[in-house]
């Protein structure tokens, strides 16, 4: 099949089946996506730093835990592109495998997070009653403190370190996703055709899987492309204070904290990862808003 014929197929009036309509409604969502040059460019910087990420083995050309005291913070050259730290490790395979760190977490958080705000949401804004109370003013409860006090609060009731960054972030992030598909919900559960759902016999659990959560999904989607930011932000403060990854690994928020008294003369030591997390954050919301114009109908 030619180009020519593929996207006239794609971009069909009259679909002959439901896997030419969902390829077709996919293929104009990206043709309205890449008309945003600036989210197009968010998510070119997304990829390149998981790619980075992914393949910091291969392109990384030092041990990223091996200390050289003799050429400690060394400013960037040929031989160390980004410099050398306080011990003498190179910063620019620190900054990949940190990448692999703080990146990691942030899909940690959202596979945990996602699925767990999709489904209190759903089945609060659907069933109603005492069970809608009872999960909202459980939300409202997470709702009520700053994010990063309440993942400092569980940080310091577990034991410092990644798995326990990740667990206190995830406890802090879901709420707002659990409103924003309870909001959703509560839109589209008496409508026609979930009425004539019911009417077919189908249970209720089945109506919330199949029919209310994949109308959800598209505010959840940029909802949690825009809050990416704010978790890589949460993660690399936990560093910073000391409660995320824990010397020698690489994360980017630890790797600020451990190099912030050269901030005046070796500026480049902790600039570096600060770098890394301004520009992981502005790529996801560049991304997100790109997303919600595309995804939002209250936007087209």
């Amino acid at each position: 099949m030619s180009a020519t014929t593929r996207r006239e197929w794609l971009l069909s009036d009259t679909p002959a089946s439901r896997a030419q309509a969902r390829w077709g409604r996919r293929y104009q969502l990206w043709l309205a996506f890449r008309r945003n040059w600036l989210a197009v460019a968010g998510l070119l910087i997304v990829v390149a730093m998981l790619l980075l990420a992914i393949f910091a083995p291969l392109l990384a050309t030092h041990d990223p835990g091996a200390q050289q005291l003799a050429n400690r913070l060394q400013p960037p050259s040929a031989a160390h592109w980004f410099g050398t730290d306080e011990l003498g490790r190179d910063s620019w395979s620190r900054l990949l495998y940190g990448g692999r760190v703080t990146l990691g977490m942030v899909v940690a958080v959202v596979i945990l997070v996602a699925p767990l705000g999709l489904v209190v949401g759903c089945v609060a804004g659907y069933a109603g009653g005492l069970l809608d109370k009872v999960l909202m003013r459980v939300t409202d409860v997470f709702l009520a403190f700053p994010r990063l006090i309440l993942a400092l609060a569980f940080v310091a009731a577990m034991k410092p370190g990644v798995e326990s960054a990740v667990v206190a972030i995830a406890l802090t992030a879901w709420p707002p996703y659990a409103r924003l598909a309870r909001a959703e919900t509560l839109t589209i559960r008496n409508t026609d055709y979930i009425a004539a759902v019911r009417m077919t016999g189908a249970s209720h659990w089945r109506v919330i899987w199949k029919h209310v959560t994949p109308m959800c999904m598209p505010s959840l989607t940029v909802r949690v492309t825009l809050d990416m930011s704010s978790i890589i932000l949460t993660a690399a403060g936990l560093g910073f204070l000391g409660l995320g990854a824990q010397p020698p690994i690489p994360e980017w928020g630890t790797m600020i904290a451990t190099a912030r008294r050269f901030i005046l003369e070796q500026w480049w030591v902790p600039v570096i990862p600060g770098i890394a997390i301004f520009t992981a954050s502005l790529a996801f919301n560049l991304l997100g808003d790109g997303l919600r114009d595309v995804l939002d109908p209250k936007q087209r």
